[in-house]
């Protein structure tokens, strides 16, 4: 018996020495690495049951948390119009269900490679405001996408160049890549997207030429490349763009004549070809674009007349095509436009008179003829009663000033360095200016 006793606390050592072991295991156990709900700002989701998470609230602030990759069945993802600020975390290429995604704020680091994870994405934008200063380049990964048919990366300061592999997104119609640092040429894969109907990708620092793959998007309604530093001649194939309404190929290092298909662009309401090298005349065919609003052609070096089909443009709000080296007379066609506001052709070699068919343009609220060759001033300028701005200086005007200048609307216009006789009607007297008097009687 004293044998059997002395047993018993053997085994009750060697039971509760194994259960405080247990125990002891239990309490090191790692945390569940996939948690049933994420909190983030303040808010508890539902990890099975949120599917759309659309946060546009200025209070927002801070950085993208990255518990945000746990919530594996969000379809829908907005984080915009907030205070958001830091990068965006690798974590969001878990969220492989997701079929838009946008994130804007002031934003910083690069894009993450994983977002070329997410190939059901429809739409993807990444926006920047004020204070937003995103580093690298566009990832490769993105060319991975190819469900995709919004794309914009806008005015978050991205830098490098635009990988070939946007070509494989041949579902887009709007790609948006404004406002940021991107180098290099335009690859010329942008014509495999031949569903796009909106181009953005000005004020970077693009190089090289157009390339004329661009003639491939014919579906195209919007084409903006202004302020780049772009080369070489406006491509031809940019006449096979017939569905365009605005073309911005303005401040850029374009050379070369506008290419005579420009007249094929017979649906554009805003062709805008302003501060470039563009030499040659104006082609006649401009005078096909009948749906034109706005025609600028300012700041380049083109020569020669204004082509008289200028008269078929009768829709016309706002021509510009001051500091050029254009001559001859200006056309009587000018006039007839009801609808034009803004007239500039300032900074030209006009001469002969000024047309007394300029005295149709009754809507006209600005209108510069100013340093030019100019030599006569029509009573009818005195029709123009909604001008708010009159700049004839710096001509060749002579003889006297008729009395219905005082019936146009600008109460004080330019009209110094020029040859004009006194007497000088009350109306304009103070702005006068100086005046060569030696021809007069």
């Amino acid at each position: 018996m004293k044998k059997l006793y002395l047993s018993i606390p053997i085994i009750f050592l060697i039971y509760f020495s194994c259960e405080d072991k247990q125990d002891e295991e239990d309490t090191t156990l790692t945390p569940d690495t996939n948690p049933t709900e994420v909190t983030m700002w303040g808010v508890d989701y539902s990890v099975e049951e949120t599917d759309t998470l659309e946060l546009r609230d200025p209070h927002i602030s801070g950085p993208i948390p990255s518990d945000i990759g746990y919530l594996i069945n969000l379809t829908y993802l907005e984080l915009d119009a907030n205070l958001l600020t830091g990068a965006i975390p690798p974590e969001i290429g878990n969220l492989t269900n997701l079929t838009s995604l946008e994130i804007g704020g002031q934003l910083t680091g690069s894009i993450p490679p994983e977002i070329g994870n997410l190939t059901n994405l429809t739409s993807l934008k990444i926006k920047g405001v004020p204070g937003a200063n995103m580093t690298g380049s566009i990832p490769s990964e993105i060319g991975n996408l190819t469900n995709l048919v919004y794309l914009y990366l806008y005015n978050i300061h991205l830098t490098g160049s635009l990988p070939s592999e946007i070509g494989n997104l041949i579902n887009l119609t709007e790609l948006r890549l404004s406002g940021n640092g991107l180098t290099g040429y335009i690859p010329s894969e942008i014509g495999d997207l031949t569903n796009l109907t909106y181009l953005s990708l000005h004020t970077n620092s693009l190089t090289g030429s157009i390339p004329p793959e661009i003639g491939n998007l014919t579906n195209l309604t919007y084409l903006n490349l202004n302020i780049n530093q772009l080369t070489g001649s406006i491509p031809p194939e940019i006449g096979n763009l017939t569905n365009l309404i605005f073309l911005y190929l303005g401040r850029t290092d374009i050379t070369g004549s506008i290419p005579l298909e420009i007249g094929n662009l017979t649906n554009i309401n805003y062709l805008f070809l302003k501060d470039n090298q563009l030499t040659g005349s104006i082609p006649s065919e401009i005078g096909n674009l009948v749906y034109l609003n706005l025609l600028d052609l300012s700041d380049n070096q083109l020569t020669g007349s204004i082509p008289s089909e200028i008269d078929n443009l009768t829709l016309l709000t706002e021509l510009f095509l001051w500091n050029n080296q254009l001559t001859g007379v200006i056309p009587p066609e000018i006039g007839g436009k009801n609808n034009l506001k803004w007239l500039y052709l300032s900074n030209n070699q006009f001469t002969g008179s000024i047309p007394s068919e300029i005295g149709t343009l009754t809507n006209l609220t600005d209108l510069d003829l100013g340093g030019n060759q100019l030599t006569i001033i029509p009573p009818e300028i005195g029709n123009l009663t909604n001008l708010t701005y009159l700049n004839l200086s710096d001509n060749q005007l002579s003889g006297v000033i008729p009395d219905e200048i005082c019936n146009q609307g600008d109460s004080s216009p330019s009209l110094s360095g020029n040859q004009l006789c006194p007497p000088y009607p009350s109306c304009i007297e103070d702005y006068l200016g100086e005046q060569d008097t030696s021809g007069c009687d």
